[in-house]
């Protein structure tokens, strides 16, 4: 039997995760001293390397001192926290990685919470000691009081905990005393998470992950709890409704480094992928073919927010991207629903049009984002919240909001938030800063950081994360300001946009191509404003002095693809193509707009 070492690593946003992993790698010398690896090996697509941040949960080994040791890297974001639930089941152990400067974090309490209830046994890592004005021995108490309002057991909360920096590669049972590598974190693994505990009995695995593959199709991963598989094995697959259908195996892999390596048998308590069976899904069982028995099935988060996504026919559609009609954007659709677990796609009325659900902004614009890379063109409505009918009662989701920010400006921020029908229940002082703690509806979230930080100067650190399912809580005040529309198809003008400055602010720089119905900046009042930014100065012989002044523009307001997404109104949309990102009416006539706007009107019954 091989001694095998199965460990989740689980934290809030940014705490070093990923690094951690790197350093873990090394250690087990899972390279080749000519291989060139870079660093943040396990994020490994564009976006994740970009964002700084991890979206799917993978899976490595090493090998240290003749053990396996399977080291499972999860997500810090909320919005992804269906993947750490799900991926907790494979391990018999966490490692709980704090950052020594900012101490337990909201996520690290989410992720930390379902840890304990599952009775797994911590190894706590106070990460980034090298920082400025850092507490490592305050943030070991804090880790401690916290696992004790989490109802710890007496074992779980004589946690062994060790100081270092993932980034400068070392550990150290002493924050004080620097060692030379992070042995001292590897031998803690091997010491304290236990061995997979396995029954004697038939097969039985969990799915508790997905992955795809263009050559081999869908992949499934999970923990074999007890009996062992071979390859071409004949066995059931028990589904989550009680249904069993019988398949072959036709391929079983370990994770042996980075790399899934084909094998002919996999014992109990390994962690494995398997190709070859149909149409499962996450939290069915592979069971024994002759005498099938379920293991208890996982549930995945229900989706909270909505976007509709339909094809661009905006009049510069086709320009950039490679994928344009709605069959190529249904196919892509129906490709990411094999891996991505909390998607759901809906078809509507008409067949360029699909309702799309997710977790939350974040979520869906990290699709949006990968098939804009892809060359596919489309356009976004607004996100709406999943409302729910109850025994007759309307029911919205809510959120738990933290907000770490300077105390000088947290009466505002308590105003933002209250007015969007948010509930203080805390409000703790931390050095020079304040962290408040609210309950507030899923649609008051949206487009709220991107206020915060204005108001803040870029200092709010905003988390949050789906509570429950309340009653509904009444209108939330929208944006505003109206929307400047541009008045024809042209070439946006530095002339014009000066003489427009004092009606608000752009989006746009002089020289951009606009159309006609494109939102190209706020409007300083409420209501809509047309406007003509293609007009140029009309020229005479006759020379005035002072007219001819240099033209002096304010820099445009770029969003970004999620500020974008939260700042549109209900009648626009965001135009996404492998280039640009621009918002855009609907209607991008005027006349279509009010004869839209009177219909309405006149619906209205008084």
């Amino acid at each position: 039997m091989k001694k095998i070492r199965n460990v989740a690593i689980i934290a809030h946003v940014d705490h070093g995760k990923t690094t951690l992993v790197d350093k873990m790698l090394h250690a087990g010398e899972t390279f080749k001293a000519h291989q060139e690896v870079g660093e943040l090996i396990m994020d490994n697509n564009d976006l994740e390397r970009e964002r700084g941040i991890t979206i799917l949960a993978k899976n490595a080994s090493m090998t240290y001192k003749d053990h396996k040791i399977n080291i499972i890297d999860t997500p810090g974001h909320s919005d992804f926290g269906g993947e750490v639930e799900r991926v907790l089941n494979m391990a018999d152990g966490v490692l709980l990685l704090v950052d020594a400067f900012e101490g337990p974090m909201p996520q690290t309490r989410f992720v930390l919470q379902k840890a304990i209830e599952i009775g797994l046994k911590p190894i706590v890592v106070i990460n980034k000691v090298d920082k400025e004005n850092c507490t490592p021995d305050e943030v070991h108490e804090q880790v401690f009081d916290l696992m004790f309002n989490l109802d710890a057991t007496e074992e779980q909360l004589d946690f062994p905990v060790l100081f270092g920096s993932a980034k400068q590669n070392w550990m150290s049972h002493d924050w004080k005393v620097k060692t030379p590598d992070i042995t001292p974190l590897l031998d803690a693994i091997i010491e304290h998470i236990p061995a997979p505990k396995t029954d004697e009995g038939t097969l039985q695995m969990l799915i508790t992950s997905l992955d795809y593959s263009a050559y081999i199709g869908r992949i499934a991963i999970g923990r074999v709890q007890r009996g062992s598989m071979k390859d071409g094995q004949m066995v059931s697959l028990v589904k989550k409704d009680g249904s069993i259908q019988k398949s072959r195996l036709r391929g079983l892999f370990e994770f042996i480094g980075l790399e899934k390596l084909k094998v002919e048998q996999v014992e109990a308590g390994e962690i494995c992928a398997v190709v070859g069976l149909e149409g499962f899904e996450i939290g069915d069982t592979i069971a024994d073919a002759e005498a099938p028995e379920a293991l208890p099935s996982i549930s995945i988060d229900e989706p909270t927010i909505s976007m509709m996504f339909t094809i661009n026919d905006s009049p510069f559609f086709g320009k950039e991207g490679k994928f344009v009609t709605s069959r190529h954007i249904k196919e892509r659709l129906e490709k990411e629903l094999e891996k991505n677990l909390a998607l759901r796609v809906e078809a509507t009325d008409s067949a360029d049009r699909f309702k799309v659900y997710g977790r939350g902004v974040l979520h869906l614009s990290v699709l949006i984002e990968t098939m804009r890379r892809e060359g596919y063109e489309l356009q976004i409505g607004q996100p709406q919240v999943i409302i729910k009918k109850v025994d007759g009662v309307t029911m919205e989701p809510v959120e738990d909001l933290t907000i770490d920010l300077p105390e000088n400006v947290s009466g505002k921020a308590i105003e933002m938030v209250t007015r969007r029908k948010g509930v203080m229940h805390s409000m703790e002082p931390k050095g020079d800063r304040m962290v408040l703690k609210f309950e507030i509806p899923s649609r008051g979230i949206i487009g709220l950081r991107s206020q915060l930080l204005t108001a803040t100067a870029g200092e709010a650190i905003v988390n949050h994360r789906f509570k429950e399912y309340q009653a509904h809580k009444g209108e939330i005040p929208g944006r505003q300001n109206g929307s400047l529309i541009v008045l024809e198809t042209g070439t946006s003008i530095p002339y014009s946009l000066n003489n427009l400055q004092d009606r608000g602010f752009f989006f746009i720089e002089p020289g951009e191509e606009v159309y006609e119905g494109q939102v190209i900046g706020e409007n300083s009042r409420p209501g809509d404003l047309v406007v003509n930014v293609t007009k140029t100065k009309k020229l005479t012989n006759m020379r005035a002095s002072g007219s001819d002044d240099k033209v002096k523009l304010a820099p445009p307001v770029r969003h970004t693809l999620e500020e974008a997404l939260e700042y549109i109104q209900e009648d626009e949309y965001v135009e996404v193509t492998p280039k640009s990102i621009r918002l855009r009416k609907i209607l991008l006539k005027e006349f279509e707009r009010k004869r839209a706007k009177n219909a309405a009107l006149a619906d209205v019954v008084f």
